[in-house]
């Protein structure tokens, strides 16, 4: 079974953070010294975007413009290894760079590179290809060109997924047909015109309307920062989304995160309003939990976000193993969690540094249970246990086995409750760890608990 497909479209950028200490003015000229502590490089742009969307149940692949230099070469590295499939348009010029010169949290100076925007050269037939296997399909315009290529908007046209656009005031419009369209205030009242007059609401629904018919677009959702957003749609009346906590913080971003929660939800088959409500709520968690510097933080063990998919999984594995730590993996369909396995995980979980779970995907589930199985669909099997303490990542698998998951994660330790115990056969996977040195260990199992006991017990409560 095929992952879902986001297709990212549009300008990305290299933002580069240079941290230093000032301790003195130079001698040749009134500027302060700044002496270099580190330097942190992370996409922008649509770059940004796809990056936001990585590491999920679905796969990501952006169609970009890159030239031929170092920076393109640094973007490709960063995305590439987040399990990001890039697509690039040759570029003229440089690819564009925002280099930041900061000391503590204040920016010196902000040096720009990449001269003038100007619209990219053909579209590789990969990326048009790519283009009709969306399921959705972010177009993230940054206002550099991308969206102007004659034979990309043709194809964003052409597509039957759904477009969640991203505008940029300096940008392009988008094609018609377009499913939503997310202008913040500042690009609302740029594209529309509309200085204002009335309170953000009234502004935001007088305009909304106004280029949602002049784009030919499903609906405009308004960005309204903390206070949420205004749904624009064919009815008369908006639909107001607040957000649902205060969230003071970095909102550089934001707009992005928004975007890219929507157009997720959209390919899951959500309505627009769902769609909306999700990004709001998205995006000001990613606001509250501290903005970009957190979302993309090295350590990400360690942050909020979860970890679901191959990619995500792959390079927790090796980022364990980087640091001298014992990669741990389990395996199951966890069709309805219960204490059972909880316990097997958070036992597995003691074993080593990180505890990836090899999840069976609903068709494996299927086959393994029966067409009345799954209970629970493997989209909300896997979020929780992504959002259990003890378990760091989660990959689903397809197959009846979890042995091709294995064979690329390659684990020190694969970890089974004591089904096996008590003399029983060799855990199926020990031979396939032996390749690699790993072991496969048998954890203790808490009797009486079972997913089809709890099934059973279910059915025939219901029928007393």
């Amino acid at each position: 079974m095929s992952r879902p497909l986001l297709v990212v479209v549009g300008d990305t950028l290299l933002d580069r953070d240079v941290d230093g200490t000032v301790r003195r003015v130079a001698p040749d000229a009134p500027a302060p010294v700044l002496e270099e502590r580190s330097v942190t490089d992370r996409p922008g742009g649509a770059g940004l975007s796809a990056l936001l969307a990585a590491g999920g149940d679905h796969d990501v692949a952006l169609i970009t413009a890159l030239a031929d230099d170092s920076a393109a070469v640094r973007l490709s590295e960063l995305l590439t290894a987040a399990g990001i499939a890039v697509y690039a348009l040759p570029l003229p010029g440089g690819t564009p760079e925002k280099i930041r010169l900061r000391a503590g949290t204040q920016v010196l100076v902000r040096l720009d590179r990449g001269g003038e925007p100007e619209p990219p050269g053909a579209v590789p037939q990969a990326a048009l290809d790519v283009l009709r296997a969306a399921a959705a399909v972010l177009v993230s315009d940054y206002g550099r060109g991308v969206t102007q290529q004659r034979d990309l908007r043709q194809a964003l046209a052409a597509t039957k997924a759904p477009i969640v656009w991203d505008p940029h005031p300096f940008g392009a419009a988008p094609v018609p047909g377009a499913r939503l369209i997310t202008p913040n205030e500042v690009e609302l009242r740029a594209w529309s015109g509309d200085a204002g007059g009335g309170s953000v609401l009234v502004t935001a629904q007088r305009a909304g309307q106004l280029l949602r018919q002049r784009w030919r677009a499903g609906a405009v959702a308004v960005t309204i920062g903390s206070a949420g957003a205004v749904l624009c749609h064919q009815g008369p009346t908006p639909l107001v989304v607040p957000a649902p906590l205060e969230a003071a913080g970095d909102t550089c971003g934001a707009g992005d995160r928004f975007a890219v929660a929507a157009a997720l939800a959209l390919a899951r088959g959500a309505l627009v309003s769902e769609a909306v409500q999700e990004a709001v709520a998205a995006a000001t968690a990613y606001v509250a939990a501290g903005g970009v510097a957190a979302a993309l933080a090295p350590d990400r063990a360690a942050q909020p976000p979860q970890r679901i998919g191959a990619a995500a999984a792959g390079q927790l594995a090796a980022e364990t193993r980087a640091l001298g730590g014992t990669v741990v993996a389990t395996g199951g369909c966890f069709d309805l969690l219960h204490i059972g396995h909880l316990a097997t995980l958070q036992a597995a979980r003691k074993l080593g540094d990180c505890l990836i779970v090899c999840l069976n995907s609903d068709r494996s589930v299927a086959a393994l249970k029966g067409p009345e199985r799954p209970l629970t669909a493997q989209a909300d099997r896997a979020r929780l246990l992504a959002a259990l303490d003890c378990v760091d990542a989660v990959v689903i698998f397809d197959e009846p086995t979890p042995e091709a998951v294995l064979a690329g994660l390659r684990p020190d330790v694969w970890v089974k409750g004591g089904d096996y115990a008590d003399g029983g056969p060799d855990l199926p996977e020990a031979a396939l760890l032996q390749h690699w040195g790993g072991q496969a260990v048998i954890v203790p199992y808490l009797d009486g608990r079972s997913t089809t006991g709890t099934i059973a017990a279910a059915r025939a409560a219901t029928r007393r």
